[in-house]
């Protein structure tokens, strides 16, 4: 866990807590339908987290995921995350997720808006 805040013009960044991956038991995002960059953490007791953003909320667990897959292959719990968006075989995957997740949002977005602005007899 980093703690950040800035002097004057200078950014600091200070490493506040470390984890070993092994103890990780499980991260929970709270809620997948809300675009919201909260999560907690479970390891021997549960850390509340709140990440830069959504999408880096996301790329943080996919980065986990993709760790333990490598290195640990044990039982890992990713709860309340859109799946769409941790797994790598999705329509929407690529080495770009968060800005496909971005143009995901704005296409749904524009039919919204399509569909509003139409008139039906």
């Amino acid at each position: 866990m980093v703690k950040h805040w800035r002097v004057d013009r200078e950014e600091k960044y200070e490493i506040v807590e470390k984890w070993f991956l092994k103890d990780l038991e499980m991260i929970d995002g709270k809620e997948a339908d809300t675009d919201n960059p909260y999560f907690d953490m479970h390891f021997h007791k549960v850390y509340n987290m709140e990440a830069y953003s959504c999408a880096s909320k996301y790329t943080f667990a996919r980065t986990l995921n993709k760790l333990n897959a490598t290195y640990l292959k044990k039982d890992f719990k990713i709860v309340n995350f859109d799946d769409t968006y941790l797994n790598d075989d999705s329509i929407w995957s690529s080495s770009n997720r968060d800005f496909l997740v971005v143009m995901r949002v704005c296409f749904y977005a524009s039919n919204l808006l399509c569909l509003s602005l139409c008139r039906f007899s």
